[in-house]
């Protein structure tokens, strides 16, 4: 990667990318599911188009550790939806915890209230979870939260205030570290997700290696 490329990439870092998401996909490699159920069809990019935008797009050029380990970086941040100084602080947080050091910071990005409406399938997507979220559809152990990023605890309960105005996610599984109460229409975080439970597509250890090396 040469110098001025690490430069662009070390600027999208510090603010979320807007425009097409599957110009976004694409540049990764990987489906970040930002269009809900399209990004689960054969409508989705990637099976067509199984390279990154531009020029160089079909280039196979070898990547540096670095440039592994950022890409890593860059993939987790899209697929939460995070800023740089918002994905650092998971990250410290992270390397002052006890235990494993890639679970302790994945606990944190999955424990999000935003993450938690998507993988309950209140929402198609982390965006529309987002949007839902600020828009107050969400209530917290029955109080009204409007913050995304809140962090949930084990035994915190999760419930919608109308289902009306939620568009549900279809054809999904409830993860074994969420459980569902149906008659009471919530659904509760029994405990935090293990490392072998994590089914996103980016490489923990090298994310933790590149922040090692700051």
């Amino acid at each position: 990667m040469g110098a001025d490329q690490r430069k662009r990439e070390e600027f999208n870092t510090m603010a979320r990318v807007y425009g097409p998401k599957c110009r976004i996909c694409r540049r990764e490699g990987v489906r970040l599911n930002l269009k809900g159920s399209k990004c689960e069809s054969d409508k989705c990019v990637l099976s067509k188009r199984q390279y990154a935008p531009g020029q160089h797009g079909n280039s196979r050029s070898k990547q540096s550790g670095y440039a592994k380990q950022l890409r890593e970086k860059q993939k987790a941040k899209r697929i939460y939806g995070l800023l740089e100084k918002q994905f650092r602080k998971y990250v410290e947080q992270a390397f002052n915890s006890k235990g494993i050091t890639s679970e302790a910071l994945m606990q944190r990005l999955e424990s999000r209230l935003d993450n938690l409406v998507y993988k309950s399938g209140f929402a198609v997507s982390r965006p529309q979870a987002r949007q839902y979220i600020r828009s107050g559809f969400f209530s917290v152990n029955d109080k009204v939260v409007k913050t995304p990023s809140q962090q949930l605890k084990t035994g915190d309960t999760l419930k919608p205030i109308n289902f009306e105005k939620l568009h549900l996610r279809e054809g999904f599984s409830l993860p074994e570290w969420i459980t569902a109460n149906v008659k009471e229409k919530y659904v509760k975080l029994e405990r935090l997700p293990s490392l072998d439970e994590f089914s996103e597509s980016f490489d923990l250890p090298l994310i933790i290696e590149f922040y090692s090396m700051k």
